[in-house]
């Protein structure tokens, strides 16, 4: 049983769990900004609805990258933390894939009531938001739908972390929705987009090998940094939109992410290739995206007070 749970937190890797909490800290710290509300009980009950999905998702696509054998394809010398399957307590063997499969039911079941919780006793915006979240989750790795295969899964990523887990954030404390929200998602689902495109690096040649058809494999990775900077772009100049929507000065608190960002860039044009090197440009992403999610939750919240 000790075996089995420390594979499971293996297998969860909660340091992850940052991508859907810092849109969830800032849907919620926006609805605080514009309307003065703050739920803890809601708040904290959806954010475990939301870990629960995130664990799932990650048991689908390990076992998903088991069988189709990406996994076991990446080559030894390209292997880091970003790697297929992260920790790979599969290709290990420290966790049965019948386990696995077990631990994604479970997951994604209670992620799925715990929406259901949430739409009958707080918000019902909430079950179509829900729906289309634990749905993406699921199709993003497994048939027939398998979008991370198909050249998709950047989209769904982009979409589920950004408007969709804004949103439900928002509407959960206020229980109404606004332009304003949408606008606000866009760099967030710019940046994770990003996380996911440069983390695909140490795993091109196993993916290509294997038929997953993402981004990176379809455009080659010369091409592909030049969507990577791309992404990059479109962050900002979302940010420049909302400052100039709402005529908040705070917003602009994000560009203190962008020298992560012109470091990230730097090491991807120069180690693409060089996967152990190229680590440095994985966790630079990580870092904007993070810093970002800190200013623009400061943002929001800074607004209540002006």
């Amino acid at each position: 049983m000790y075996q089995f749970w420390k594979s499971f937190w293996l297998l969860a890797d909660p340091k992850f769990w940052i991508a859907s909490t810092v849109p969830m800290l800032v849907g919620t710290a926006l609805a605080y900004g514009m309307t003065g509300k703050f739920d803890l009980y809601w708040f904290i009950v959806s954010i475990i609805g939301l870990y629960c999905i995130e664990i799932g998702k990650m048991a689908v696509n390990d076992l998903v990258d088991f069988y189709t054998g990406v996994d076991f394809a990446v080559l030894p010398q390209n292997i880091t933390p970003f790697s297929g399957g992260r920790n790979r307590v599969l290709v290990k063997g420290q966790l049965q894939p019948t386990h696995a499969v077990l631990i994604a039911i479970v997951m994604l079941s209670l992620g799925g009531l715990f929406g259901i919780y949430i739409t009958f006793f707080r918000e019902p915006q909430i079950f179509w938001i829900g729906t289309l979240g634990l749905f993406l989750a699921v199709a993003y790795s497994l048939p027939p739908f398998k979008f991370a295969y198909r050249g998709l899964g950047e989209i769904v990523v982009g979409i589920a972390f950004g408007p969709l887990i804004v949103s439900g954030a928002f509407v959960i404390q206020t229980h109404f929705l606004t332009g304003d929200v949408f606008l606000v998602s866009l760099p967030i689902g710019f940046l994770v987009t990003n996380i996911l495109f440069i983390n695909q690096y140490p795993d091109y040649e196993a993916d290509k090998q294997c038929n997953k058809r993402n981004w990176v494999v379809r455009l080659g990775k010369r091409k592909g940094f030049k969507l990577y900077i791309t992404l990059f772009a479109l962050t900002y100049l979302s940010i420049l939109i909302i400052f100039y929507t709402t005529k908040n000065p705070f917003w602009l608190l994000s560009f203190f992410s962008l020298p992560t960002v012109i470091q990230a860039v730097r090491v991807a044009a120069i180690a693409m290739d060089d996967i152990p090197t190229l680590v440095s440009a994985n966790l630079n992403t990580i870092w904007a995206y993070q810093i970002n999610g800190l200013a623009m939750l400061l943002s929001a919240i800074i607004k209540r007070f002006l």
